[in-house]
């Protein structure tokens, strides 16, 4: 069975949105002042060490339009065409790019299947939405979150105001542009909420 692993640019106050400068966002493309080799290498190595792609509708646009050359001497562009890329979309009827699939909701019932029948990891990169989506249905088992040195003040965040969630910190290494590669697990258990009234704490999950 696969592990569904989460990538995120992430900044010091949680936004996640463009990192790239794909989109309209005032702050996109914040990511790069952080570029370097060890930075790509990281990237590059986490692309090949997967076993397939599971992308929101945006990402997989943005990653389509950014794509790099097929001569890439990296090999990364290669890579990109060559594996699987499931793609969570109630809108798109067809995908342009090789090797690419759509999956339809019911999200929690096809997310599972996905799972069962892979044994590599399935690679979330970006897809705000889906991700959210994916803690909901607490389809998510491991989290890389890389924290770069920049705080925003505005754009969307990874983490909504929701339910607590409880994560175990499984192993850290550090850029020498001061990105932080922070990586987690959630930790299953049961969570302890105060109430805001008088009255015994509540147990959620």
């Amino acid at each position: 069975m696969a592990r569904l692993v989460v990538s995120e640019f992430i900044t010091l106050d949680g936004v996640i949105e463009d990192p790239g400068g794909a989109g309209s966002f005032s702050h996109g493309g914040w990511s790069f002042p952080s570029f370097n080799d060890e930075y790509f290498s990281y990237k590059h190595a986490e692309l090949f060490a997967c076993g397939s792609l599971l992308l929101g509708r945006v990402t997989y646009e943005a990653l389509l339009k950014a794509r790099p050359p097929r001569t890439d001497a990296t090999g990364f562009s290669p890579r990109m065409d060559s594996i699987a890329k499931y793609v969570v979309s109630s809108t798109l009827s067809e995908l342009s790019w090789n090797n690419s699939f759509l999956v339809h909701p019911p999200l929690p019932e096809r997310i599972a299947e996905l799972k069962r029948s892979q044994t590599k990891d399935i690679l979330v990169k970006g897809s705000r939405t889906l991700v959210q989506l994916l803690m909901d249905c607490d389809l998510i088992d491991e989290y890389r979150l890389l924290l770069h040195p920049i705080v925003l003040g505005t754009g969307q965040k990874l983490f909504n105001e929701s339910k607590v969630r409880n994560l175990r910190l499984t192993d850290t290494r550090r850029f020498a542009t001061g990105v932080m590669v922070l990586t987690y697990v959630p930790v299953k258990s049961n969570v302890v909420v105060m109430p805001t009234t008088t009255g015994q704490a509540s147990t959620s999950r």
